[in-house]
């Protein structure tokens, strides 16, 4: 059984990779309002078509010593970085939850998480084109397939948003729409009290990074840092942990 798991890991991890290749064309068109279909896969640089051979996941980068074969300027580090992100994630995904709709499901969160990662990183914008459906699937998913519950799930979609909503209206603006729609997505996937251990992590998170900027970067506190990585990075610890950081608590506090 254990080498059956490690089997379908292996092939989690390969076609996660895949999908990875996929995710790169995403983080770039989507901010840009381009087609994520058409045109084919082109260097943003010279604009030429990349041939099949190309753009094989990771293994291409490296052969290409990560510059463009038609116009020798450098490929940026971050495509083979989210390809190996998708594929790990996939794959321990895959070995925690099993190759079963559940397992199939979380990868698609996941990969949400990191389209929603790296765009807000890079253009400080969450794009409803991948909340909005995921509140949508996330709901359906939790009420019909999802260990979560349909109760669970819409708590956790309101929970999540209304915690949020709440802080961006006292703050004033200091809650962007994209996070509220964010946070509701997971909810939405991993039921309210996820969705709470997702905020609460995130904010450790957030606040560990903002002192350290601060501390080593001169940032000043009015420097805005996005942060939807942040909840990303929380629910990715509440799928993966989130029972035994929640029994922990709960017995720690007894």
């Amino acid at each position: 059984m254990e080498k059956i798991l490690v089997f379908q890991s292996v092939a989690a991890f390969l076609f996660g990779s895949v999908i990875g290749s996929f995710l790169n064309v995403c983080i770039y068109r989507i901010p840009r309002k381009e087609s994520i279909v058409f045109p084919a896969s082109h260097c943003p640089k010279c604009d030429k078509n990349i041939k099949p051979y190309d753009n094989i996941p990771i293994i291409s980068y490296i052969f290409l010593k990560g510059r463009c074969r038609s116009c020798g300027k450098k490929i940026s580090f971050l495509y083979p970085l989210i390809e190996f992100l998708n594929a790990v994630g996939y794959a321990f995904i895959i070995y925690k939850f099993g190759l079963n709709i559940n397992g199939l499901i979380y990868t698609l969160l996941y990969s949400s998480l990191i389209v929603v990662t790296f765009i807000d990183l890079e253009h400080q914008i969450i794009p409803d084109r991948i909340t909005l459906p995921g509140i949508i699937i996330g709901f359906i998913l939790g009420a019909t397939v999802l260990p979560v519950g349909w109760q669970n799930s819409l708590i956790g979609l309101f929970l999540g948003g209304g915690l949020f909503y709440l802080v961006a209206v006292l703050s004033r603006g200091g809650m962007g729409g994209g996070d509220i729609k964010l946070i509701a997505m997971i909810g939405a996937f991993l039921g309210w009290q996820s969705a709470l251990l997702t905020i609460f992590l995130g904010a450790l998170a957030g606040s560990v990074v903002g002192l350290f900027l601060m501390a080593f970067k001169g940032k000043g506190r009015k420097h805005r840092v996005p942060f939807g990585p942040f909840l990303a990075l929380g629910a990715v610890a509440a799928l993966f942990w989130g029972n035994h950081i929640i029994n922990w608590y709960i017995n720690f506090g007894r």
